[in-house]
């Protein structure tokens, strides 16, 4: 469809012409004037969707892609007075189009670098009871273990203490730390497993 530049400064009218076939024979053209109203509902009606496409690839949704073109309509429409060549148009749209879809990165990218971080999550009440359940177990069965066992793992585990430290603390050698840190771990998995 083809637009030509108004003549006048008020309206913006674009004059366009067409032919009308009647049983195979051709009348006059017939002159048309177009006003922004109509020529942008033309364009609306043709490339809607096209650059609703071109939008949605910019910014990856379908809903801010269709706010996006048609922010691009209402700006054009309001320029179209302005519009040194009509039948760029579409040209126009397509820059409005891939400009207004820059912007609504760019403020994506300015929300996302201010938005408050997420506080790590907290565990709840029925994890806290588990734990406390789960230590409660452990220290009834580490109560059942013998006095040498016990300190034995005790030191090692909680005290987090080298087997060599451990033999200077209990006044014995590292192999019997070895010993009783062994037979204190399979005595406390036997226990535990009973009482699951």
């Amino acid at each position: 469809m083809p637009f030509r530049k108004p003549r006048d400064k008020g309206v913006r009218r674009t004059e366009v012409t067409t032919e009308t076939l009647v049983a195979s024979a051709t009348t006059s053209p017939l002159s048309v004037e177009w006003d922004a109203d109509h020529a942008v509902t033309e364009l609306y009606r043709e490339h809607y969707r096209p650059l609703v496409r071109l939008a949605a690839l910019l910014v990856r949704d379908h809903a801010t892609a269709e706010e996006v073109v048609q922010d691009a309509f209402v700006a054009m429409h309001g320029a179209w007075r302005r519009l040194r060549d009509p039948n760029k148009a579409l040209s126009y749209l397509r820059q409005a189009v891939v400009n207004k879809a820059r912007s609504v990165l760019r403020h994506r990218a300015v929300v996302e670098k201010h938005a408050p971080k997420a506080l790590p999550d907290a565990p709840s009440a029925e994890h806290g009871a588990m734990n406390l359940l789960e230590r409660e177990a452990v220290i009834a069965a580490l109560r059942k273990l013998p006095t040498r066992q016990r300190e034995a793992i005790v030191l090692r585990y909680y005290g987090d203490l080298s087997e060599a430290q451990i033999a200077d603390a209990m006044g014995i050698s590292r192999g019997a730390v070895k010993s009783h840190t062994s037979r204190g771990i399979s005595s406390l998995r036997s226990v535990l497993e009973q009482t699951s």
